[in-house]
C-alpha cells in the first residue's frame, strides 16, 4: 500500500523538477564561492556627511557577488576617529549586508585631519 502510494506521488512530479532543483542548487553555490574568494570592483560614489575634513580616502572594492546580483546601493556607517585622525572603529548603522563588509573595510583605512576624538556618519553610495 505504501509502496503503491509512492509511485502514485512519482508519477505527479515531472523529471525536470528535480533537475530546476539542481540547477538553482548549483547557481547559489557558484555565486557564494566566487563571492568568498574574488572581490573585484569598487564604488563609484562616495559621499561623507562628517564634521572633520577627510584627508585620505580609500575607495571600497565592490564586492563580486553585489555586482553579479546588480546590488546597489546606500551604506551608512559611524567611524569613530583619535584625535590623530585615524578610524579607531566603524560601525554599520544600514545598508545590505554584502556592502557593509566593504564599506567597513575601506572607511577603517580612512585619515582625518587631526582633532579631538569624534564620531563621523559616513555614506556610501554603490552603483552596479
Amino acid at each position: 500500500m505504501i509502496q503503491s502510494r509512492l509511485n502514485v506521488l512519482s508519477k505527479h512530479i515531472p523529471p525536470s523538477q528535480g533537475l530546476i532543483m539542481r540547477l538553482r542548487y548549483v547557481i547559489f553555490l557558484i555565486l557564494v564561492f566566487s563571492y568568498t574568494f574574488g572581490l573585484i570592483g569598487t564604488a563609484q560614489t562616495q559621499q561623507s556627511t562628517s564634521v572633520r575634513k577627510v584627508v585620505q580616502k580609500i575607495e571600497p572594492r565592490y564586492p563580486e557577488l553585489a555586482r553579479r546580483m546588480n546590488l546597489g546601493g546606500t551604506v551608512k556607517v559611524t567611524a569613530i576617529v583619535a584625535s590623530d585622525g585615524n578610524v579607531k572603529k566603524v560601525e554599520p548603522v544600514g545598508g545590505s549586508p554584502l556592502l557593509v563588509e566593504a564599506a567597513e573595510q575601506a572607511v577603517s583605512q580612512w585619515r582625518f585631519a587631526p582633532g579631538g576624538e569624534s564620531k563621523e556618519t559616513i555614506e556610501l553610495k554603490f552603483v552596479p
